[in-house]
């Protein structure tokens, strides 16, 4: 049976080294996402998951479930992604937002663009590639944090609930920040919407 990642980190406060081992390989791939999408740096995100997660190794004798795991480790990434963007912002503004990109914007997977069988001309291909840079064009445009909830939200899939925790809110003050963010993006977007059939 599998065992779920709040057994997993109790047995890690337990001192199962292994059951450490399975939270990385766990969530190991979507944080470096998650970290990617909001420094824009490959390199940086790395860093950044082998520092959450040292700090949840080294947290592990204190760890009380009293939340997600998920949450916790989160927020933790969200905490130290914001702290590393406001160190490095005058870095930041000299990225170009077109450099390559090997991480599938969409699905959150490590390797380049796989359109091919969804969309097999080339035309097809371009404007896809098009639609998914204007996307994350925009989504980096956004402020800092109303970045990580979006990020959070439509990538991650967390709950209100989780996200509120993971950015020290209220619910409704992030209902309100996603509200401005995506109407931000929906602004920022509209070029696009306007060469689709809206829904």
């Amino acid at each position: 049976m599998v065992r779920t990642d709040v057994q997993l980190m109790l047995d890690v406060k337990a001192g199962d080294e292994a059951s450490f081992e399975l939270l990385l390989q766990r969530y190991r791939t979507p944080l470096v996402n998650f970290l990617f999408r909001m420094v824009r740096n490959r390199e940086q995100a790395e860093d950044l998951a082998q520092e959450v997660f040292l700090r949840v190794y080294r947290a592990r004798e204190e760890y009380v479930p009293s939340a997600k795991f998920t949450t916790w480790l989160f927020r933790i990434a969200t905490n130290l992604a914001l702290n590393s963007m406001r160190d490095n912002r005058h870095q930041k503004l000299e990225v170009s937002i077109d450099a390559p990109v090997t991480m599938d914007a969409e699905n959150g997977d490590e390797r380049p663009l796989d359109l091919a069988e969804k969309h097999p001309n080339i035309e097809q291909h371009l404007v896809e590639d098009v639609r998914v840079k204007m996307i994350r064009h925009a989504i980096n445009k956004l402020p800092e944090k109303q970045r990580a909830a979006v990020l959070l939200h439509k990538y991650q899939e967390l709950d209100y609930a989780e996200i509120a925790k993971i950015l020290s809110c209220s619910e409704s003050a992030l209902k309100s920040l996603l509200f401005r963010a995506y109407e931000t993006l929906r602004v920022e977007l509209a070029p696009l919407v306007a060469h689709h059939v809206k829904q």
